[in-house]
């Protein structure tokens, strides 16, 4: 079974843009909190694979479609679910208003994984990595 992981968060005021709703570019934020949370909760430090393991996984597309605003000081609900993690780290990601379930945004990403320093492409997810993951 694939991993997945949800964090409770709640809109902060400096995260509002002058229509008092969240800026477009804080669910990416928000996207990024949960994701270092679902590799946490598996036991899997990206630092300390690249300093290790010489493996980096840079985060190379993303994708989000906002459904319904948030606004100041809204509690919510991100999810993140890895979609795929052979070739890349593909995530899929929601974000709901904590008490009623409304859909607010939806987004994925996908992340390689590449030598560090080097910065050279692997074609490959590594093993311990791609089993953590539930793949």
């Amino acid at each position: 079974m694939s991993a997945s992981y949800e964090i409770r968060m709640k809109v902060a005021f400096h995260d509002m843009d002058p229509l008092q709703v969240v800026w477009h570019g804080n669910y990416l934020k928000y996207f990024d909190v949960a994701r270092f949370g679902l590799f946490a909760h598996h036991g899997i430090d990206l630092y300390a694979y690249m300093v290790e393991k010489r493996y980096a996984f840079p985060v190379t597309r993303t994708a989000l479609k906002h459904i319904a605003p948030l606004r100041a000081f809204d509690e919510f609900v991100c999810r993140a679910r890895v979609t795929e993690a052979q070739y890349k780290i593909g995530m899929a990601f929601e974000i709901r208003k904590a008490e009623s379930g409304l859909l607010c945004a939806r987004g994925t990403s996908e992340q390689l994984a590449v030598r560090y320093p080097e910065m050279e492409m692997e074609f490959a997810i590594p093993d311990d990595i791609r089993q953590a993951l539930g793949f």
